[in-house]
């Protein structure tokens, strides 16, 4: 089956292509670590890759983080979840983005998103789009937060949690934190 190219807002999802494509689609999400502050360069060393093609899923509180207008991609919110669908026939964006994507990095994955994700909560686009991805696609998850956050019991049961689900983490590093804590 050839995967569907995603329509651009306010195209039914029966008006996409569905010509074999040369390029590897990556969904980039986004949450409000204060690691958001590295969204432009994530997405500026992934446009140096050859066929690569990027789209970029933010949270609300990732907004704070970073410049909109320096992410050279496709940037999706809750906004434009509820401004795409206006009836029956009307493409679902999460659903969307899902097929799109061949593969998926929420980079960073703050506490908040992580707690959400573990347990199946989807209030947002990002996580309506997590709890719909599909299984048989990588999705690999940044875990970043506070040494605190990082450290209590929750968090390891809450990665594991979506380990078990098949996703890959990419493990936090040690180093200076913003908050001037040293740690994850």
């Amino acid at each position: 089956m050839e995967p569907t190219s995603l329509p651009e807002p306010g195209i039914p999802a029966g008006n996409s292509s569905s010509v074999a494509r040369e390029n590897f689609h990556v969904l980039v999400g986004v949450t409000g670590s204060v690691a958001a502050l590295k969204l432009p360069l994530l997405v500026a060393e992934l446009l140096k890759i050859p066929g690569l093609k990027v789209k970029v899923v933010t949270t609300e509180r990732a907004k704070h983080f970073y410049n909109a207008q320096e992410i050279p991609v496709t940037l999706y919110g809750d906004e434009e979840e509820w401004q795409l669908w206006k009836g029956r026939s009307d493409p679902v964006l999460h659903i969307e983005l899902r097929r799109w994507a061949d593969l998926m990095v929420v980079a960073p994955l703050d506490a908040n998103t992580l707690a959400k994700v573990a347990n199946g909560i989807c209030d947002n686009l990002l996580t309506c789009v997590i709890r719909a991805w599909d299984l048989s696609k990588p999705l690999l998850f940044c875990p970043a937060m506070n040494t605190a956050m990082w450290e209590h019991p929750i968090t390891a049961r809450q990665v594991e949690q979506l380990k078990g689900f098949g996703y890959t983490e990419i493990p936090c590093v040690v180093k200076k934190l913003v908050c001037g804590d040293e740690g994850q």
